[in-house]
């Protein structure tokens, strides 16, 4: 801005000094013209009184020399002005600083010549006579009636006029100059003042270059630059609207790629990878800092993804597979490679979805189990009850102790297999949600001793002990029939699975303001290590014919987690092979 400042203000400057100049110039031209003309009339005049003054003589030309040589000389004492008196035939009678017989005719002069055919006649030259630059004025006299008039001609010296001219100019360029000096501040103040506000806006153009659209122009005039300030304001306020905009959809953007449960990756055609949120981070084991820019070759991956990926590059279509990967941990992917066609253009690259489906596998791997568990539990009663009722039909119903004994068989399996089919549809309820639960508040230490106390003919079977240690006080929000159900359920567990002459025992206690904690410990059997992440599985089993002596379905300890989940709380186990579990509950004190 400052060179466009500076070139304003000397375009101004120049232009004053032109202006300056030629005015200087024409007022010099126009004051010389008009003095040398005011001269020349004023000789005119003067020519006139010596010639009305002059007494005009004829006759022979040596006795005429003396006469108006000393007539020029006296006419010059009035005038000031060399007096010339010329003949009509163009010889010079007398001149006031000459010698006339010496000087050549003058008839042909520019003067003479103009007097003679108009009445005055002017000219300006060097004289040759007096050596000086000389203004000429020349008019007719008739001396002689009906022949050519004479002539009188006066010159002056130009060198008073040039001398003047000379101090006029002088004068002239120092007012000139002064005035060249503050028409040149004024030049500069005002391109200043047109600069300033362009200067301004400049600025805040460069911040909104930089991004800064908070910069606004403070329009101070109207006109053209308070429009262009409008202009830019209103640039501002679009820019920073639709970047805002630009802002939130890039947030909403990253929020999405950022919260999703798939990994997504973008691969350009060029094979780079542009894109890559943070599931695509945990499902690789690759910051995405570390491969955002680089070839997708470059991250160190199985070679069944790098062949995905190259073969969807290459053919443009849509790809799926499923492939297990064994880091950062074994998980099995779906992958689905889908090629980018941004609005019907050309083929631009790949997105990489990847899908965890490992718990999908999992379950559906479970359900499977599940059914063939359910299959096996139910077929061991029937095939039991089927072969003893067949027994007796082949005739052993005629042996009264035979036939008792396998009645009672066959009870006791229909009994077993009326269990497991309810634990089953209870199961079932439980998992799709359709038990109603009737909240309500439970004092801890009454409903704990109660439910102990149902338990003890069944401890007191197998000579085990219970007890109790229960932190008075405590209430809980809860559905008291699924809650003693839970209790039971373990105590149960507990029992059955500890030899006779152990001990199971329940601690009930405060955590915090919140939570309460049920500790159900026992002498048993314990758990192998390897175990422990699948007892609350449906149907499994640690010990298959220990569970299966005890009449137990295997569903038991997945009831207990659907229910426990089902009052926000959490259920956790530990075990030491012969040396007893440790199922510890916590669950909130406020549903």
């Amino acid at each position: 801005m400052n060179s466009f400042r500076t070139r304003l203000t000397l375009i101004m400057i120049a232009m004053i000094a032109l202006s300056v100049s030629a005015a200087g110039i024409f007022m010099v031209k126009t004051f010389k013209e008009n003095h040398i003309n005011a001269l020349e009339d004023n000789m005119i005049r003067e020519m006139r009184i010596i010639s009305a003054k002059m007494t005009w003589k004829t006759g022979e030309l040596s006795s005429l020399y003396t006469l108006y040589m000393n007539e020029a000389k006296e006419f010059k004492g009035y005038t000031g002005a060399r007096v010339t008196f010329i003949r009509n035939d163009g010889v010079v009678l007398g001149d006031s600083d000459g010698n006339a017989k010496e000087m050549g005719n003058h008839l042909s002069r520019m003067e003479v010549k103009e007097a003679l055919e108009s009445g005055t006649g002017r000219a300006i030259r060097s004289s040759e006579t007096v050596k000086q630059n000389m203004i000429y004025v020349a008019i007719p006299v008739q001396v002689v009636p009906n022949e050519a008039p004479y002539v009188i001609r006066l010159a002056m010296s130009l060198r008073e006029v040039d001398e003047s001219i000379r101090n006029l100019s002088m004068v002239l360029l120092i007012g000139l100059l002064i005035l060249f000096l503050i028409a040149a501040l004024i030049s500069y103040r005002i391109a200043l003042s047109l600069t300033r506000p362009l200067d301004q806006i400049t600025k805040v153009a460069k911040r909104i270059k930089n991004m800064d659209y908070q910069a606004r122009v403070k329009v101070a005039r109207k006109g053209e630059i308070g429009e262009l300030g409008h202009a830019i304001n209103a640039m501002a306020d679009s820019l920073q609207v639709q970047m805002t905009r630009i802002q939130q959809n890039e947030n909403q953007l990253e929020s999405v790629l950022d919260n999703m449960i798939n990994g997504i990756v973008m691969i350009d055609r060029d094979g780079k990878i542009v894109l890559m949120n943070r599931r695509a981070e945990e499902v690789l084991g690759i910051l995405a800092k570390d491969l955002v820019g680089r070839h997708y070759a470059e991250a160190k991956q199985q070679y069944e993804l790098s062949q995905m990926i190259q073969e969807g590059l290459k053919s443009k279509e849509h790809l799926r597979e499923e492939i297990n990967f064994y880091f950062p941990e074994e998980r099995l992917l779906e992958l689905n490679l889908v090629p980018i066609h941004p609005e019907g253009n050309e083929f631009s690259g790949v997105l990489l979805v990847l899908q965890d489906v490992s718990a999908i596998r999992r379950l559906e791997r479970m359900r499977s189990e599940f059914v063939a568990n359910v299959s096996h539990e139910l077929k061991t009663p029937i095939t039991a009850v089927k072969g003893f009722a067949e027994t007796l039909l082949g005739g052993a119903v005629n042996d009264e102790e035979t036939a008792r004994s396998f009645l009672q068989i066959i009870f006791d399996e229909s009994d077993r297999l009326n269990r497991l089919i309810g634990d089953i549809l209870e199961l079932s309820k439980i998992e799709s949600r359709r038990v109603p639960l009737i909240f309500s508040p439970i004092e801890i230490d009454s409903f704990v001793s109660k439910s102990v106390k149902l338990m003890e003919s069944e401890a007191a079977r197998k000579h085990i002990k219970l007890s109790m240690d229960i932190e008075p006080g405590l209430y809980a929000e809860a559905d008291e029939d699924r809650l003693r159900q839970i209790i039971m359920n373990l105590l149960s567990n507990g029992i059955n699975y500890t030899p006779e002459g152990g001990k199971v025992s329940v601690k009930v206690e405060g955590k915090g303001e919140d939570y309460i904690r049920i500790v159900i410990s026992d002498s048993g059997i314990g758990i192998p290590k390897k175990d422990l992440p699948r007892i609350f599985e449906r149907f499994y089993r640690v010990d298959k014919a220990r569970s299966r002596s005890s009449g137990g379905t295997g569903l038991g300890l997945s009831i207990v987690k659907h229910l426990i989940e089902l009052h926000k709380g959490t259920i956790s186990v530990t075990s030491e092979v012969g040396a007893g579990s440790t199922f510890i509950i916590e669950l909130p004190v406020l549903q």
